[in-house]
This record gives structure tokens, sequence and C-alpha cells, in this order.
């Protein structure tokens, strides 16, 4: 995902009250501290007997001392309940320590069985066709609000697992969400159909567009909370019901999230939250033969999967938001600083954990010799540290495994050749903290100029021609993004039209809108998300033949 728009209004940061006041299945809160010395390679799998599942536990914030109550279990029908069937526990570590923060329970495939079957039955009775446009407006709103006044607890939370900066957060992602949401409250009781001519005498024609149903919704690590209310909103909007997979490495936010959908009023079996690994309840969802549709955000490796899943299955409508290797062009005309500007945001945002992250960098030659050095200046700027750290802009990456593959391509460009000039060494200590890097001379057969890196690694190249670097920019597998600098605006209205991506940006980059649509080509993804464009994601047009006139004479 990629950055937003603040909201004008501060935020309001009221504490939460307790889990343990609405969900009768929790026994007292128990106290979950970090274990010292303790590092996890990738998603830690442990075993627990049942009966010590799906309680809730304080999570305390090393930075400030802060206790956050954090449900563990599975939240079906608006509550949190253990698995039916497994043992097994998802272990979720803090990126910037390498400490374990809590374990929660890890679905199996049987859970994600009993989530679809909550959200088909609450789509039957209580929500889809049974609720007004007003009525899933107001309680989406209500969301919306309930989310506002907890932005500093959810951005503790996630900065605790995920790594990014608290202040990055609560002030982009979770008022971006409480956005998104609000947007599509909006659009509720504005699902329209149309009244079409067929023979005014005698008949008429009209189209309804019906909630698509049960929803299988996989998010992924890189921006939890702003990635469950893009799937969440327009769904609701539509009247569909959900069952919502988060990442296995960052779920804790989507679980606290699920509080506030019992606290805003919705019926039970709406939205479900389902943890686990992707190769079972992802798998789950994607192959379900009573989930309607499965929208995904993550690789486009396993996008592939799910099309396969899903048309081996039942034929279930699938929405994707896959991988990018997005490029950035900056021609001699451009205003450099703010160019350098929107570059270092591109690729470093996030940590350079974007799908539109603008790895590949094309410079104009007769500038390139300026432009560099005010670049790297740019990088050294930006402090990478601690998410609770305020003068942070940057947290570490999400986890080992990340840190590893980042690494893994920045001595893959060493040992091609490519030169770095900034970064690229690993610091002491813990915390998988990765440094802004810069390479340049780099070849278009280089695999940190093809592959997708998803860190703060940055590879530049010189271009001579605008059809060059039109050429230079095209030649990649995905086409999720794309940025363009240029004072010529006959230029950029050419190269915009030229580039081969789902969003292009000129004299700016990664900043995106509600009301937009956001989607790639290629291998970047089919559907939209965001704007209008993404409600038709969750609906089914239905044509409605309407004879008032016509006799039949039979027989034929």
């Amino acid at each position: 995902m990629v950055i937003r728009i603040p909201p004008s209004r501060v935020l309001s940061h009221a504490r939460r009250f307790s889990a343990v006041t609405f969900c009768p299945i929790y026994a007292a809160p128990v106290q979950c501290r970090p274990i010292a010395g303790l590092s996890f390679s990738s998603t830690t799998i442990r075993t627990h007997p049942l009966h010590t599942m799906a309680q809730p536990v304080t999570v305390t914030v090393p930075a400030t001392g802060k206790k956050i109550s954090v449900p563990t279990g599975l939240f079906i029908n608006n509550e949190f309940v253990p698995s039916v069937d497994s043992s097994e526990t998802i272990q979720c570590v803090n990126p910037a320590t390498e400490e374990a923060i809590c374990s929660i329970v890890a679905a199996s495939e049987k859970d994600i069985d009993r989530a679809v079957a909550a959200a088909r039955e609450a789509l039957k009775t209580t929500w889809g066709k049974n609720v007004t446009g007003f009525d899933r407006s107001r309680l989406i709103n209500k969301l919306a609000d309930l989310i506002e006044r907890d932005a500093q607890e959810l951005a503790e939370l996630e900065s605790l697992n995920n790594g990014k900066p608290v202040k990055i957060a609560r002030d982009f992602d979770i008022g971006d969400s409480v956005q998104c949401l609000r947007y599509y409250a909006g659009w509720a009781d504005k699902i329209l159909g149309q009244a079409i001519e067929v023979d005014n005498k005698t008949k008429f024609a009209f189209t309804r567009h019906d909630p698509i149903g049960v929803c299988g919704q996989i998010i992924p690590w890189n921006y939890p909370i702003n990635m469950w209310s893009w799937k969440v909103a327009p769904a609701l909007a539509c009247g569909c019901t959900i069952v919502m997979k988060p990442s296995e490495i960052t779920p804790l936010t989507a679980l606290k999230l699920s509080e506030l959908i019992v606290e805003a009023g919705f019926p039970p079996g709406v939205v479900n939250t389902v943890p686990s690994l992707g190769s079972v309840g992802g798998a789950a969802l994607s192959a379900h033969k009573d989930v309607d549709k499965v929208a995904f955000t993550g690789s486009t490796v396993t996008g592939r999967k799910i099309m396969e899943a899903a048309a081996k299955s039942n034929l279930k409508k699938v929405s994707l938001e896959l991988g990018g290797k997005s490029p950035q062009i900056i021609f001699d005309s451009a205003d450099l600083d703010q160019a350098a500007n929107w570059v270092a945001l591109g690729i470093l945002y996030n940590t350079g954990q974007d799908c539109t992250a603008g790895s590949r960098l094309f410079v104009q030659d007769t500038i390139y010799d300026r432009f560099i050095p005010m670049l790297v200046e740019k990088f050294k700027q930006l402090k990478i540290g601690d998410g609770f750290d305020e003068s942070s802009g940057g947290g570490p990456v999400v986890s080992k495994m990340q840190y590893d593959k980042i690494f893994s391509y920045i001595e893959a460009g060493k040992q091609a050749g490519a030169k770095c000039v900034l970064g690229g060494e690993k610091r002491p200590g813990k915390g998988y903290y990765v440094d802004p890097t810069i390479f340049t001379d780099v070849k278009p057969d280089m695999k940190i100029v093809r592959d997708e890196i998803f860190g703060p690694v940055l590879a530049v190249a010189k271009f001579t021609t605008e059809g060059e670097a039109i050429e230079l920019a095209n030649d990649t597998s995905y086409g999720l993004g794309a940025g363009l600098h240029s004072n010529d605006a006959g230029q950029c209205m050419r190269v915009s039209q030229a580039l081969e991506a789902g969003t292009v940006w000129v004299n700016q980059y990664n900043l995106l809108n509600n009301n937009v649509p956001f989607g790639g080509k290629k291998q970047s993804g089919i559907g939209r998300e965001l704007g209008s464009y993404a409600l038709e994601e969750y609906t089914s047009v239905k044509a409605v033949h309407w004879n008032y006139g016509e006799k039949l004479d039979w027989p034929l």
C-alpha cells in the first residue's frame, strides 16, 4: 500500500474499554511479556492445550509501559473462540527487538468452514438484502468513529507487531482508514441500478446491484490496518459478509479491530477474523465452495495460486492487488529538489515495504551528475529507527525472513557490478533494520532491477531521450505504479499515456485518495480498489425483465 493524506482534524485518542466487558468467552486477562533473547526467523507455530487458548493477553508497550489488552482467539459470530480441532498457535514478534509479543490461535481448515458458515448465515438473515443502505451506512460510520477514538492505541499495537513508526501508523494509515470507511459509508445507500426502456407499451427492464455474497479477504503485513479498511469498507457498503484472514506475521490489530466490530453494533457473522498460515487459511478460502469472492493483496506468486484455486472450486470472483517494480523518471526540466524529495518518499516510505515502491529510477543524462548527490543527501536525512521514537521516519522491516531477503538482493547487486553509493551494510545489534540503499550503474538484466525487493533499495540508471525512458520504464512484467517528473506539460501528457501502469503520478509519487481507483496491469493484478470502481468488485448485476402488457400466443 501507499501513503495517504492525513485527515484534517485531530484524531481522538480516548482509551478503549477492555474486551472482557463484552465477550463472555474470555477468562481473566493474563500477562504476556516479551521473552528476552528469543529470535524468530519466520512465523513460529506452536501447540498448546486447547483449554489455554483464546484467552486475551495484556501486552506491555516497552517504550511507555502502557498495557494493551489483545484478543488471541478466532473471531467468529462476534465472539473470540478457540479452534475446533487444533492446538496450534502463531507467535507474534516485535521486529524492533526480535522478541516475542504474544501467541494467538491459528485457524485450521475446519475453523475456516465455521467462519464461512457464520458469514453465510448472516448474509441470509441479518445482513445482505435484509438491511437498508441507511443502516449499513450508520454502522460503518460508527466503526470509523471508534477507530478514530482508539487511534493511538491501535497505532502503538501496529508499531509493536509491524515495526512502523507510531506517528505514521496513527496519522497516515489509521487516519486514511477512518476516511476510507466514511467514504464507503456514504456509498452504502447510493448503490443504484438502471431503468432500461424496452417497449413502453408492454414491458420494461431494470437492473439490481446485489451483494456478491460471502467474501474471503486476505490481507498483507505491510499495511495491516489500512488494508483491512480497504477490503472491509466497500464490502460492507455493498451488503457483503466477510471472512478476514490477516497476515500471520501481523495479525494483532485485525483482532483488536474485531472488538470494535462488536461495539459498533454489527450483527454476528458479518465480519469474522481467522488468523492462520496462508497455506491453511488462505488456501481454504480460495478453494471454498461457499465463498463467493476472494480479494487478495500480496505477491504475484500467491495471486496465481488463488486464481487457480478459485477456478477449480466454484469459479468465484477474484480481485488481486499484487507486486510491482515501479519506475520513476526524472526529466531535465523537472524541479530537481522536489523530484529528489518524491523519489525518496517513493522508495523509503514504510521502509520500502510497499507494492508501489518506486524502486527503479531513470534520470536524464544531462542532469544525472547533479541529481545523484542531491538524492544521496535526501536519503541520509531520513532516520530509520524504533517506531516509538518520534524522530524516526521509518522502522525495521517486518521479519527476519524479509530482512534476509533484502540483504540477499543487496549482495546480488554488489556481485553483479552495480555501484552501492549509499547503505548496503548491516547494522550491529538487535532489530531488523535496513538502512536506505542506492545502487547506480545498474543494467537492465540485474536482479535488483528485475525483481521486487520490498525494501529501501533503489536502482538508478540514466537515459538520453524520452522514448528511451518510456522503453526502460515499461521493461518489466509488473504494472502497478509509475511516476514522472517534468515541467513540460506536453511531455507529462505523452509519457503518462505511454507508461504501462494502473496508477501514474506526475510530479509527485505514492499519494492516493479514497475516491480515486487503484490497481494494476500485467502481473500486478486484476480489479480495482478505492473509488466507486471498488463497488463493482463486491456486487453482482441482475437484470429483471418485466412484462406488463404483452400476451404470448401458443403454440409457436
